[in-house]
């Protein structure tokens, strides 16, 4: 196929959108604004330490295989992934732990210690999680929806899993321990979603983890996106890195140039933008741009993140490779961070120990970590985040001395911590939210951004913004679900 096309973007979306048009002839170029690929998974070596920025739970690898597949190769043979078990560690502050792991008898054990009726209940949310997964994931999750009668057709599917309740609701229908209720809906977080708000859709990630398993790649998430790309250069794929898009040009109802800040302009046969959606819109010449633009900053984005990555002496072999710290609060704290307007003082925490898995991630004797505290982003909080960074960075390491790495702070070596400013400045993300739109049923499938823009023929989307949403197997499914469009209309 004697085609061109560009990818604005090389977080995950977008690199696997690369692969799929590169396996399929179609001459490739990635455009990334930052000095090293992997957008969102970006990553930084501070005194040995490997730091990565995230995203760090792996799931569904079998997506990311399907890429190497397409031209007969191994993905085996650039990454290697590690299965991490248990998935998580949860905690709260009264001293309960809960391993959640793919182990039914042990699953059954720490359920009946909370509430015995709760193992049934577990059950009956297990076969609900695995009949949204099959609605939600296998069938619609790579399938673009670009007109309402796509969203009428899959609305029966939706509606016989009552789509419109939330994720919480449908887990409290089937347990009612307040914390096995916090432990089967937090995952809502994990793509930017209000487990009190998120689509009960949303729950199909409880079977999607128990399916496929947790993973990590060894050497970080970051050799995922080295390995990624190697397999796109290797297929003749071309990476520019440090030069950021400054413009779109279109004429009618075409793209016809892409233009960067340092004056490279090249003309492409479609373009696709895993950048920040609203920010892609800000980009385009002419009035479709102004118009999308205006209309996506009237929808609600999802919170952004507060980061503190550290490094320690030591080894801690009793702290698993994913640990989830609850505050006191959970739907409390919830409304904070998606309504409020300042910082929670007891955020709940997600702990990632990446030398759990790979010692690799630090020198010798040594200990990596990153502590994450969800938090508002800058529309609802904008906070001077100069200030509160320190502040902050320190309560949280406060916290997680207190409750999970005792006399943490006596052992400390590299401290750097990542802002919302850091998201919007950084990533361009608009806000500084971290997963793009936040994942409400009105803002999902047909609602949320268009695979293919409505006016501009040869303009598409892959990544959080577009459907099906956030998280790798979610970002890794719209590059399917657009490069199938592509392909067709390249094709044409």
């Amino acid at each position: 196929m004697s085609r061109s096309a560009a990818v604005i973007g090389a977080g995950f979306g977008g690199l696997a959108l690369a692969i799929r048009l590169q396996s399929a002839g179609v001459e490739t170029t990635i455009i990334e604004a930052r000095d090293k690929p992997g957008g969102r998974a970006y990553f930084w070596e501070k005194d040995g330490h490997v730091f990565d920025a995230g995203p760090t739970v792996i799931t569904d690898p079998a997506c990311l295989r399907d890429l190497w597949a397409l031209t007969g190769a191994d993905m085996a043979a650039d990454v290697e992934l590690i299965p991490v078990s248990p998935f998580y560690r949860l905690s709260w502050p009264d001293g309960t732990q809960f391993d959640y792991l793919d182990d039914d008898a042990l699953l059954d054990e720490q359920i009946a210690a909370l509430d015995p009726a709760d193992v049934e209940g577990y059950r009956k949310f297990l076969r609900y999680s695995a009949g949204v997964y099959v609605e939600g994931y296998e069938k619609l999750g790579a399938v673009p929806f670009l007109d309402f009668s796509s969203m009428l057709r899959a609305a029966p599917q939706l509606a016989r899993h009552q789509a419109w309740r939330s994720v919480y609701s449908i887990v409290s229908s089937f347990v009612r321990n307040e914390k096995l209720r916090q432990a089967l809906s937090f995952h809502s977080l994990l793509v930017g979603g209000n487990p009190m708000t998120t689509s009960a859709i949303y729950a199909l990630i409880h079977k999607l983890e128990r399916d496929g398993g947790v993973w990590f790649a060894r050497g970080g998430t970051n050799a995922l996106v080295a390995g990624m790309v190697r397999h796109f250069e290797r297929l003749g794929g071309t990476v520019r890195l440090g030069d950021p898009v400054a413009k779109i040009g279109t004429s009618g109802r075409r793209l016809t140039q892409v233009r960067t800040k340092s004056g490279w302009s090249k003309q492409f046969d479609a373009v696709a933008s895993n950048a920040d959606v609203v920010r892609t819109y800000d980009m385009v010449d002419g009035g479709r741009g102004e118009r999308a633009a205006r209309k996506l900053r009237r929808k609600s984005f999802s919170p952004s993140l507060f980061v503190v990555h550290f490094g320690t002496t030591g080894a801690w072999p009793d702290v698993p490779h994913h640990t989830i710290l609850f505050g006191p609060r959970y739907q409390g704290l919830l409304s904070d961070i998606y309504r409020g307007s300042e910082l929670a003082d007891d955020p709940s925490l997600y702990i990632h120990h990446p030398t759990a898995s790979d010692s690799g991630m630090a020198p010798d004797g040594h200990s990596t970590f990153y502590a994450l505290a969800p938090v508002p982003h800058l529309g609802k909080a904008p906070l001077d985040w100069d200030v509160e960074g320190p502040r902050y960075r320190d309560r949280i390491l406060q916290i997680v001395e207190e409750r999970l790495l005792p006399g943490l702070r006596g052992r400390l070596g590299p401290v750097f911590h990542y802002t919302p400013s850091d998201f919007e400045t950084d990533l361009n993300s608009h806000l500084g939210s971290a997963f793009s739109l936040e994942p409400r049923l009105t803002q999902s499938a047909w609602f949320r951004v268009h695979n293919r823009d409505d006016e501009i023929e040869n303009l598409y989307f892959v990544g959080a913004g577009t459907h099906p949403g956030a998280g790798i197997p979610g970002v890794v499914g719209s590059a399917k679900a657009t490069a199938g469009l592509m392909l067709a209309d390249l094709a044409a």
